[in-house]
């Protein structure tokens, strides 16, 4: 190799590794290597399209993905009211209306366009019945790190863009 050569491929390294500082780009990993595996649920920003902020409730939660493109995420609100009669078939109407206002399941497979870093979910089964086989269900991958993955789902049923993000489970 003559020492253009060399200094071509050095320079094409450097320019990789500067571009993508925290991702696993420069260890040779795929994005869906990246993704594989379980998310513990730390925050998310809701926006309006006229631009204004959504008040979105105290959460916890995970997301996780498989390696054969099936993926779960889950939900709730940390201050879902302890049903009453301590029988998960028996909530009163208050206590039903509250947990399933403020949780949210699904579950189906994915697929993942590692050029685009977009997910593209068949959710096949949801605690929010119009979310199965809705077309369209995407997030883009915003940042993905070996401690961290934030996603951005563009517009959600309610026409809200939603910027989440979690910490990989240990």
């Amino acid at each position: 190799m003559n020492r253009r050569s060399a200094l071509a491929v050095c320079a094409t390294a450097l320019i990789a590794v500067l571009a993508f500082p925290s991702s696993s780009v420069a260890e040779g990993k795929s994005l869906k290597d990246q993704l594989v595996g379980t998310s513990i649920y730390v925050s998310s920003t809701g926006k309006r399209e006229d631009g204004s902020a959504v008040q979105r409730p105290s959460l916890q939660g995970a997301v996780t993905y498989t390696a054969d493109g099936h993926f779960q995420f889950i939900t709730t609100r940390t201050d879902s009211p302890k049903y009453a009669s301590s029988d998960p078939a028996r909530p009163s109407p208050d206590e039903a209306m509250a947990t399933a206002s403020g949780s949210i399941a699904y579950t189906g497979t994915y697929t993942l366009n590692e050029n685009t870093k977009t997910i593209h979910a068949n959710i096949e089964t949801s605690t929010f019945p119009n979310l199965v086989g809705a077309p369209n269900q995407r997030w883009i991958i915003t940042s993905i790190t070996a401690d961290e993955i934030k996603f951005t789902n563009p517009r959600t049923p309610a026409g809200v863009t939603l910027e989440i993000v979690f910490k990989r489970a240990k």
